[in-house]
């Protein structure tokens, strides 16, 4: 349950939530010493002085299973209106003449209101749980530093193309300022947006870091089967393309958490040397693996893709091969995604279909290795139990390093804190092999059954534990 909770607070003398914060003194100040008084969604509204460590230690208490009666394990929060919004008013936020409960003027710290707001939330969050859970908290407005705290989207987008469009550099740059988790509102906020605006936009944000979409309360309902049965199934599947790729995204938030690196990325970040990359800003990176061209322009049933670098890129779906430094255009019907691994890499997905990704935890894993132009790839995947602290407290995790090489797969893991998850490799996909292979070796010198279409190969049940040491031999 996600469950919206904004700033302000009703001035009413019946809500013991007000009358608490204003008992305690603990509302921002007009500059005559009186509690600023706002118009929001309440109507008369208060708001919290969040740069004040005791209001944020208030506030993370309402969160508190004993103050937030009738939530669950389940409660996760998203705070809205938090720049914060102000109806009346001419800059339509806190007066800039208001202080804090330090005397400072808002003009001073108004970037910082959200980023507090948030945090205080987050901190409740983890509270409740005994300090053991990770917290998810959705926020409009931010700050450096907010990465810390949880997602942030774009604000109120309007159902129109060049809106999808914008959204990819915005993505970009937020993503660059050490935002990792920000997404746009799929479909647009303000708006009706037609069957192919909605496809389209699905399509890009399913490899955009926050997937979401989201609309206005006066806007058309917008559910995929309202839109007939194509547009329900071309929509089911993007979903579902999501889903099998949140190993491989997963990892890449571990890899933003060390090293600060954008999930989203920009070409140029990994192929500073390439000058076409420069102003590219209708593609992007997830990760160093995958290319995503998304169609945003209306009609098109192709676009013009640009292969960075020197590297080899392989469709996701046809496998078709594709050199670096070329512009080509690329067939893209309604139900197309434009999306390219990466030759040189492996990356890990779980392609059962599941209701929610708790239900897929013990799922097991495919890998794709997309074989570079010398016939080596590495990747890595990295897994822990995707709620708690204990890969920090306790050092609980798994992290598997990947390589092909000479024609065989290596598995070396590295099963930190005792966790030996149970997961098994049930699919291994090797694309770029075109050598006729007569039979596959795998653990314990076990013939493992294939089959070979070109220079694609998959091979069945190749490896019973993801976490345990492999090798896989091609022999040809």
């Amino acid at each position: 349950m996600v469950n919206i909770v904004d700033p302000h607070i009703k001035r009413d003398n019946q809500f013991s939530l007000h009358k608490e914060a204003e008992k305690n003194g603990y509302y921002i100040k007009t500059k005559d010493g009186k509690d600023f008084d706002g118009w929001c969604w309440p109507g008369s509204s208060s708001y919290l002085d969040f740069t004040s460590p005791k209001v944020r230690d208030f506030w993370a208490d309402r969160f508190s299973f004993q103050n937030y009666p009738g939530s669950t394990d389940i409660l996760h929060i998203w705070n809205d209106m938090n720049e914060p919004s102000v109806f009346n008013g001419p800059e339509v936020t806190i007066s800039k003449d208001t202080v804090n409960l330090e005397g400072v003027e808002f003009r001073e710290f108004h970037n910082l209101y959200g980023f507090y707001h948030q945090c205080a939330t987050s901190e409740g969050l983890i509270r409740r749980s005994g300090n053991s859970e990770r917290s998810f908290v959705l926020s409009r407005a931010f700050f450096a530093g907010s990465q810390r705290f949880g997602a942030i989207w774009t604000g109120d987008n309007a159902a129109e193309w060049s809106h999808l469009a914008a959204s990819i550099p915005m993505l970009l740059t937020i993503g660059l300022a050490g935002l990792p988790f920000a997404g746009a509102d799929v479909g647009g906020f303000f708006g009706n947006p037609d069957t192919e605006l909605l496809t389209r936009w699905y399509q890009a944000g399913a490899f955009q870091p926050f997937f979401r979409a989201h609309a206005h309360i006066d806007t058309k309902r917008r559910e995929p089967w309202l839109f007939g049965d194509e547009t329900l199934r071309i929509l089911r599947d993007v979903v579902r393309q999501r889903y099998t790729w949140l190993p491989y995204i997963y990892g890449l938030y571990k890899e933003s958490e060390e090293i600060g690196v954008p999930v989203m990325r920009s070409l140029w970040m990994h192929y500073p040397q390439d000058t076409k990359t420069f102003a590219n800003e209708d593609q992007w990176l997830l990760g160093a693996d995958l290319l995503i061209a998304p169609v945003i322009v209306k009609d098109a049933v192709h676009r013009n893709v640009y292969f960075p670098g020197k590297d080899r890129w392989y469709d996701i779906i046809s496998h078709s091969v594709y050199e670096g430094g070329n512009e080509i255009s690329i067939a893209a019907s309604l139900s197309k995604i434009p999306v390219f691994q990466r030759g040189g890499s492996i990356v890990s997905r779980k392609m059962r279909a599941r209701r929610s990704s708790q239900m897929m935890i013990t799922d097991p894993y495919t890998l794709t290795v997309a074989l570079d132009p010398t016939g080596n790839a590495a990747g890595s995947l990295y897994i822990d139990d995707e709620s708690s602290f204990e890969y920090k407290t306790q050092q609980k995790f798994c992290y598997v390093e990947f390589t092909y090489s000479r024609a065989t797969l290596s598995g070396v893991p590295n099963c930190a804190g005792g966790m030996q998850p149970m997961n098994s490799i049930e699919k291994l996909i090797i694309v770029g092999e075109a050598r006729k292979i007569e039979s596959i070796i795998g653990p314990n010198k076990t013939k493992l059954d294939f089959i070979q279409n070109d220079s694609v190969t998959e091979v069945k049940l190749p490896v019973e534990f993801v976490c345990v040491g492999f090798n896989i031999s091609l022999q040809f």
